[in-house]
């Protein structure tokens, strides 16, 4: 049986000691299967931007276990670790984080070179990977060239080149207007049809509607996990699907 992307049981993260100690998690469990689309919901100080670094294995656990693909990351050193993120997570933040003086293409091979990819082959790998985000016209323009939502797909473009198997948003459209958080949303949509795993982090409703999955956080806890779609079928909003991006 193939294991589940994401596998938290009981996972705890505490900051600080004594009478300064913040239970940041309080024994959240959560599993992921391939190819769910899942939101991460929750107030400021609810705890989702912990739970993201720890599956994004950025942060370690204080308590509980945490699997991905099936492989337990307690113990792993930082190396080990790094390995893991480039090669199995890809990362989609508020913040585009794209290199200014670089091509489209070239913002997208950077994880495989990194991970010692040949030229050829990243290229070849970068330019599949923007044709999925709907820019295989973009790909010589540098990032100011390029408006909010086109840079937010290359940095989807840039996630998805090293085919990971999680693709992990914190807060993807949180410095977009409406037009191009359609235009991402869009993407999700058609990358979660595609089979991908995905899981978002976010605070907004719109945003979380799109996803088969919303879990609520409050103070640590899961309080609400809401399927809203089956696993292996379209995501609730999948009319997305079938708009032009542009």
């Amino acid at each position: 049986m193939t294991p589940p992307v994401l596998d938290l049981r009981d996972v705890t993260k505490m900051y600080g000691t004594g009478d300064t100690t913040v239970h940041a998690l309080r024994g959240v469990s959560l599993t992921v299967p391939r190819g769910d689309y899942v939101a991460v919901m929750g107030a400021s100080g609810s705890g989702k931007s912990t739970l993201m670094n720890i599956v994004g294995c950025l942060d370690v656990p204080s308590g509980g276990r945490y699997l991905l693909n099936g492989v337990d990351v307690d113990g792993m050193d930082e190396q080990s670790l790094a390995l893991l993120r480039n090669r199995r997570i890809g990362f989609v933040f508020q913040s585009f984080n794209l290199i200014p003086r670089m091509s489209a293409r070239a913002n997208v091979e950077l994880p495989l070179a990194y991970g010692g990819v040949k030229g050829a082959e990243r290229r070849r790998r970068a330019l599949a990977a923007l044709r999925e985000v709907g820019l295989a016209d973009r790909t010589r323009h540098e990032p100011n060239e390029l408006s909010g939502g086109q840079q937010q797909r290359v940095a989807v473009a840039r996630a998805l080149v090293t085919a990971p198997s999680l693709l992990l948003a914190d807060e993807p459209t949180g410095a977009l207007d409406s037009g191009s958080t359609a235009d991402v949303l869009g993407v999700f949509d058609r990358l979660s049809l595609a089979g991908r795993t995905i899981v978002v982090i976010t605070h907004e409703d719109d945003v979380a509607a799109h996803a088969k999955r919303v879990v609520r956080l409050v103070d640590g806890r899961i309080v609400d996990d809401a399927r809203r779609a089956p696993v292996e079928g379209p995501p609730p909003r999948a009319s997305w699907v079938t708009g032009g991006v542009r």
